[in-house]
This record gives structure tokens, C-alpha cells and sequence, in this order.
């Protein structure tokens, strides 16, 4: 009902409106790293960050830039994607542009969610605090194992069985957060994040430097799927930073009470470490200690050769 004029042929603009005690929530992102689901992919990572401030996705603008060669078959699916990503999740597409070019080699998408929240409920990845638990949903690489699964199918089986890749292929169902945002939105939480490139440690360093805070975080204790740790290990790829949209980092006083309440919704959690004075970003595995640095380049693009 926000939005008073949507997408149409002929229309330059947008249109939408909010309550007064409402403010937009904006958020933009491209699909780069694959071509795999690249419709429902893009509107679910977008609307991921929307979430992650405690707002509710209401619609997205989306502009597609596709190369000569591709079919119409190809164009449909990718809008029926998107369509039934936003379906799922009741968000009307608002507008865009769509455009043949030479400037591109592979489809691209680039997604602007829109949402709305309470002016006094917005959070912000800079508002941990000092003594926060810091909480991780499901699990961590579920969006590149899932790509790998998909783009690398054939040089997979030379290693593992067909049962196997289908299973890690079937990660992308639980690459939203929208529902785990809403869950901790009602929980009290200080800030949330979700894991996209640059994997879990580089979220865990973003939201320290926004908070000016310190971390102390068990390695150990970070959800991993094995099927993560089997594909990141034939590939060479550290698992703790490669994308990992569907996988939500959150600052909460209440760690234990936030678990809870997630996991009787059916969303795993688990309490990885804590808010801390100072600047260090302390990581702990065992015995051995190391310390956070600032996100470098997503681990999937390491991987040559797709299929």
C-alpha cells in the first residue's frame, strides 16, 4: 500500500509514502560473483541489509544490464526469479531499467531495497555495545557453498558423490534472514549485520569498526556446515571468509535469551564471543590466538575456472 506508483511502461519514478513516524530504509547491492539464481539472489541479498536494520522490506528498484548474446528464455527466468523471490517475501518490484549492452560480459543485476521502520526501532551496524554477546544464525559459506556446488559440478565429482553436492546445492533456501531479523527486531538486540563477502571475519571486523569496539570471538564455536568445510578444503578456500548471505551477525545483552527464542522459530544460533573495550579483534582457536584484519577479497573469486 506504500507504494503509490509502481513500475509501468513509460514511468521514470517511483513513488512511495510513509507514516509520520516512519523512515525509509535504503540499501543497494549488485550480483557479480555468479550467474547461478542470479534473480532470487539478487532481491534476497538486498533485502537482507534492509532486515538488518530492523525494517521491513517493502519494494526494490532493480536495474539489469544483460550481454548481446542472451536469449529471451534466459531474461524470463531471471524476472521469474525475481518475481517469486519477492512474492515470497511481499515485496512488489517498484521499477528499474533493463538494457541490452556491450559493456557487459554477463548478466548483471543491481538491486536498491527499499524499506520502512519505526524512526525510534532503526538499528545500525555501529550500535554494538561494550559486553554484547555476539550471536551467529545458521550457518556460515552457505552462499559459496552453494555457488560452488552449482558452478563446479563436474570438477566436484571427480571427489565427492552426486548425494553430497545436491545437499550443499540446497543451501540457497536458507540464504534469507529476513525472518531472523524480524525474531531479534523484537528481542532488544544492539545491532545486526548479515554475512555477505568477505565472510564471516569481515563482518565481524565491520561491526567492530563501526561500534569502536573490541571483540573476543571463539573460532571453535562459529556454525559451519562440513559440507562448507569439504568444498572450501578441495578448493583451497578459507571458509571464515567467503560470502555468506543467509547467516546473520548480531550484538545483543541477552545472547542465551536471543538463541532461544530463535531456535523455537527453528533458526539455529549459537553465541560465538563478546563485545569488548579497546580496539583488539581477538580470535581464538584453542590454544592459538590471532586478531581480526580488515576484510580482503571475497574467497570466491579465487575459484578459475566455471563450467
Amino acid at each position: 500500500d506504500e507504494v503509490l506508483s509502481g513500475a509501468g511502461v513509460g514511468e521514470d519514478c517511483a513513488v512511495m509514502k510513509l507514516k509520520e513516524d516512519e523512515v525509509f530504509v535504503l540499501s543497494t547491492d549488485p550480483i557479480t560473483g555468479t550467474v547461478v539464481d542470479i534473480g532470487s539472489l539478487a532481491v534476497t541479498v538486498t533485502l537482507n541489509d534492509i532486515a538488518s536494520a530492523g525494517a521491513e522490506p517493502v519494494g526494490i528498484l532493480v536495474t539489469v544490464l544483460l550481454p548481446p548474446e542472451i536469449t529471451e528464455a534466459e531474461i524470463k527466468g531471471m524476472v521469474r526469479q525475481m518475481e517469486e523471490a519477492c512474492a515470497e517475501n511481499r515485496v512488489q518490484i517498484m521499477g528499474g531499467h533493463t538494457e541490452i549492452t556491450e559493456a557487459v560480459r554477463q548478466p548483471l543485476i543491481s538491486v536498491t531495497g527499499v524499506g520502512k521502520a519505526k524512526a525510534d526501532k532503526l538499528l545500525l551496524t555501529s550500535g554494538a555495545k561494550i559486553g554484547d554477546d555476539i550471536v551467529v544464525t545458521k550457518w556460515i559459506a552457505l552462499e559459496g557453498t552453494a555457488i560452488l556446488a552449482k558452478e563446479h559440478t563436474k570438477r566436484l565429482l571427480s571427489r565427492f558423490p552426486g548425494h553430497f553436492l545436491e545437499t550443499a546445492k540446497g543451501f540457497d533456501r536458507y540464504l534469507s534472514v529476513v525472518k531472523e531479523a524480524m525474531i531479534a527486531s523484537g528481542c532488544g538486540v544492539h545491532a545486526m549485520h548479515d554475512v555477505t563477502e568477505g565472510g564471516i571475519f569481515g563482518a565481524l571486523w565491520e561491526v567492530a569498526e563501526a561500534s569502536g569496539i573490541g571483540l573476543d570471538v571463539d573460532v571453535k564455536k562459529i556454525p559451519i556446515r562440513q559440507e562448507s568445510v569439504e568444498l572450501c578444503e578441495f578448493f583451497g578456500l578459507n571458509p571464515y571468509e567467503l560470502i555468506s548471505s543467509g547467516c546473520m551477525l548480531i550484538a545483543t545483552p541477552d545472547g542465551t535469551g536471543l538463541v532461544s527464542a530463535l531456535e523455537r522459530e527453528g533458526i539455529p544460533a549459537a553465541i560465538v564471543g563478546k563485545a569488548v573495550e579497546g580496539n583488539a579483534r581477538v580470535l581464538r582457536n584453542g590454544e592459538e590466538i590471532r586478531y581480526l584484519e580488515p576484510p580482503k577479497t571475497d574467497q570466491i573469486y579465487l575459484v578459475k575456472g566455471e563450467e
